[in-house]
């Protein structure tokens, strides 16, 4: 039986996690992925790491499809779009506790076939770098 991903559920649920227990959501994201919109001057190696903070967002949405928020950059308002397959982490900027994921493969998987891939969490991954130098995010593996 076909499937849909369930990376916008585990987003969801890492964002609510993070949220609930009085931490920052960082979201990263490929910001060369079809349909993404940021401030490219804010793009360092391919990725953009945004902080998705209720307090640091507007007319927040995210659904299964997309991640869509108003936000500013050094004072400039700024209109965000994130397709869910462009996230390619979400953590708590003061610990690092949360998951990166693997690119998925078609979402048509063949039957015989394993399927999409599944989201990975992994130690100390090196995919963010945020702004905010006071903590180092390291990612840990999720039993």
């Amino acid at each position: 039986m076909k499937m849909t991903s369930n990376r916008p559920y585990l987003i969801r649920a890492f964002y609510d996690w993070i949220v609930d227990n009085q931490c920052t959501p960082y979201m990263v994201v490929d910001a060369y992925f079809p349909g993404v919109e940021v401030p490219q001057e804010h793009v360092n190696d391919g990725q953009i790491v945004l902080n998705v903070a209720p307090r640091a967002v507007a007319a927040f949405v995210m659904n299964n499809d997309q991640v869509a928020f108003s936000t500013r950059f050094g004072g400039v308002p700024s209109n965000i779009r994130l397709p869910i397959q462009s996230i390619t982490g979400i953590y708590a900027r003061e610990n690092g506790q949360g998951m990166v994921f693997q690119p998925e493969k078609d979402t048509d998987p063949d039957p015989q076939g394993p399927g999409p891939s599944k989201p990975m969490a992994v130690k100390e991954g090196k995919a963010a770098k945020p702004s905010d130098k006071t903590v180092k995010p390291s990612l840990r593996v999720v039993k």
